[in-house]
């Protein structure tokens, strides 16, 4: 039997006062697929996901998402089915609301909950706190939680709604070298954990690609450069078109590392 595809964008098209910020986008998800989406600052990543979550309305093309199609279902609906971490999530959260008011809060989608969560909400919380290791913080306000913690709490909060998908845009900015790899840990482990929902990782450094990951979107200039599994996209020739400079490209024990060579123009000095 076929699964459904998690998303499929057919010739995805956004234009923004005559500036055409993605043209011809087809990429398609499958279930059991955690894909990583690369590119430069300005190749329209952003854009992608705001297109995604329903908040960039496309100009043209066809996008389905869990079975529902852009323009004849409720994306504020579908919203809830999907998970996301990011910085402009973060940045919204009452200083004063304990963790897990803030995981149970995922139920609804909702930033700085009102009220007080239901006793299966918070029986639901405390168990995905215990998941993301941290159910030592339940009571602790997001004031005094550390940058790793909270990322960990928005995975929680993100996984309270039992999403299909689950996006991490750039989950590891801000993080120390330390604290980086052990959320990167977990992000293996959630990953590689009985039904997990499809992961899409954002982020601009192969470093951060675990090995959990199956597949590759490179995004260049608003298109897409390559599509596939990662041994077929992660070359050095394609990530050197990808952020416009002379790379190199070493693969050791199921982690990337990208390097980058001297310009090979001499700089004049005055």
């Amino acid at each position: 039997m076929r699964h459904r595809p998690v998303l499929h964008i057919s010739n995805l098209c956004i234009s923004r006062e005559g500036t055409q910020i993605l043209r011809g986008i087809n990429w398609q998800v499958d279930p059991g697929q955690h894909w990583v989406l690369l590119g430069a600052n300005g190749s329209g990543k952003t854009s992608l996901l705001a297109a995604l979550t329903g908040y960039f309305m496309p100009s043209s093309g066809d996008m389905e998402l869990l079975g529902h199609r852009f323009g004849a279902s409720d994306w504020r609906q579908l919203r809830t089915r999907i998970g996301i971490v990011s910085s402009s999530i973060r940045q919204l959260m009452a200083e004063s609301e304990p963790a897990l008011d803030t995981v149970a809060s995922g139920r609804y989608a909702m930033i700085d909950f009102w009220g007080r969560p239901s006793r299966a909400d918070q029986d639901a919380a405390r168990r995905l706190l215990r998941a993301v290791h941290c159910s030592h913080l339940e009571e602790r306000p997001w004031a005094v939680l550390s940058q790793g913690e909270r990322q960990r709490i928005l995975i929680a909060r993100a996984l309270m709604a039992k999403p299909k998908l689950l996006i991490l845009d750039e989950p590891c900015a801000g993080l120390d070298p330390v604290a980086r790899e052990q959320f990167l840990d977990f992000v293996q482990h959630l990953a590689t954990s009985r039904g997990s929902p499809a992961l899409i990782l954002v982020t601009h450094h192969v470093e951060e690609i675990m090995p959990a990951f199956t597949h590759a979107l490179l995004l260049r200039h608003g298109q897409i450069l390559g599509a596939g599994t990662m041994v077929s996209q992660l070359t050095a020739s394609k990530l050197s078109q990808l952020f416009d400079g002379k790379v190199s490209l070493r693969h050791s024990n199921g982690r990337w590392t990208m390097g980058v060579k001297p310009s090979t123009v001499k700089c004049r000095v005055i």
